[in-house]
């Protein structure tokens, strides 16, 4: 069994409904489905409106993608009969959504309506499928899918309950279900955060122990760079789970990053794969590594680096430990480090707490902070045996001024830290010259 995971443009109208409907057919699978593309940005805006008490303007809301859904069923089904249900269960959604206009709006709330949304697009989709004489089961994710109270999934109740489900539906061709949406400890509607409908495809499958789990989207597969920015960009066919990780970590938006790990861990071979060409190789991510090979580039923005220059550092026991407790205070992750006899540079992309953090660090030392930076991120084998990778990689930005180089702490990765205004000249110039050459 696999698990076949389809994100929000892949189901965005009626007629990619039916081109994912032929996609799915044919073997017995889970498949997993995000809201149709622009209703979670619809839902938040709704939101937003019932926190500010302004229901008059969620409402307007609620009304315009209630009519969207109405011209998309229209698109969708042939029989007026299907017809007629799913108008019933889009209004049953939306009339449950327009019950929160009347009394207190909180976060609980907020997530119960944003849940809506992968609730409607499954429902639309296990019809469909059963007008066209296909046997699929609807299968909620708030039935099977939680985290625990430290808000991490718990695999052991996710296993149980899933494979309950599937027992008592075992003569279904298809099994449809949520991603991003869950229960939390104490029984609430919740969510894994947004970019969720992967991690939720990489938990099904690891609950079921699935050969393979697959991620449909509207790009064949990962590409080397990114192909928004740099030209004769290609697909990357094949990527270790760690180079895969990397890459979406720091800035390939295919893929969210929390997925990696419960298919690594299970030794579950990943498949990026596009609804568009469906007939395409795409890019297949396991724990197999290819030798000597540099893989890919990718870029992270927005990042702040952070120096700590202080005499006191020299020969000292302890001070990386109270700078780094300063951030972990601030709940602020760290990107890169480098280190000297008498200073530390990090980055940060989280520049909330940024002014607090700077504040505390000075009573170490001398504190400098440099903005607007990216972080360009080269992947592949790069263990410090293979004589000259990291030469390349750095030759290849001699005319390009490099605040920091992080190498060694990964064995898939060498990052460096530059001007965001020199974004394009690294990410072309490292194509050219690690594989276009």
């Amino acid at each position: 069994m696999k698990v076949l995971k389809f994100g929000g443009t892949s189901v965005g109208s009626a007629q990619r409904m039916k081109d994912v409907a032929k996609l799915i057919t044919g073997d017995r699978n889970i498949v997993v489905l995000s809201a149709m593309s622009g209703t979670t940005n619809s839902l938040v805006e709704i939101a937003d409106y019932l926190y500010k008490k302004n229901p008059d303007g969620a409402s307007e809301v609620i009304n315009q993608l209630a009519m969207k859904y109405d011209r998309h069923v229209e698109e969708l089904y042939r029989t007026e009969e299907y017809k007629r249900k799913a108008k019933e269960l889009i209004a049953s959604h939306f009339d449950y959504i327009r019950t929160f206009t009347k009394d207190l709006f909180t976060l609980f709330e907020e997530k119960v309506v944003l849940a809506q949304g992968e609730l409607i697009s499954t429902g639309l989709m296990n019809l469909y499928l059963n007008e066209s004489g296909i046997r699929s089961v609807l299968i909620s994710a708030l039935d099977y899918m939680r985290t625990d109270k430290n808000a991490e999934p718990d695999p052991v109740y996710i296993k149980e309950k899933l494979s309950r489900l599937l027992d008592e539906h075992k003569e279904a061709d298809l099994y449809i279900t949520q991603g991003y949406i869950c229960r939390n400890a104490y029984g609430e509607i919740d969510n894994l955060q947004r970019g969720g409908s992967d991690y939720s495809a990489s938990l099904i499958g690891a609950a079921i122990h699935a050969g393979e789990i697959q991620i449909w989207t509207d790009i064949d597969g990962m590409h080397n760079n990114d192909p928004r920015i740099v030209e004769n960009t290609s697909p990357v066919r094949h990527l270790h789970f760690e180079e895969a990780a990397e890459l979406a970590y720091f800035g390939a938006k295919i893929l969210h990053p929390t997925c990696i790990l419960p298919a690594k861990l299970n030794n579950i071979p990943v498949r990026l794969l596009n609804t568009l060409q469906p007939d395409a190789p795409g890019t297949l991510i396991s724990n197999t590594t290819e030798k000597g090979k540099i893989k890919a580039v990718a870029a992270k923005d927005h990042i702040t680096a952070i120096k700590i220059k202080s005499g006191r550092m020299l020969l000292a026991t302890g001070f990386l430990r109270k700078v780094f407790e300063i951030f972990e205070n601030y709940q602020t992750p760290i990107d890169m480090v480098t280190t000297s006899e008498v200073g530390v540079s990090c980055t940060i992309d989280n520049r909330k707490h940024l002014e607090e953090i700077v504040d505390d660090l000075k009573k170490y030392g001398t504190v400098t902070v440099d903005e607007d930076l990216v972080i360009v991120c080269v992947v592949g084998d790069l263990e410090w045996e293979n004589v000259g990778f990291e030469a390349s990689i750095v030759h290849a930005l001699k005319d390009i001024p490099v605040r920091m180089i992080s190498y060694g702490g990964s064995n898939y990765n060498v990052s460096l830290l530059v001007k965001s205004s020199d974004k394009e000249k690294a990410l072309q110039t490292l194509s050219n010259y690690l594989f276009n050459n």
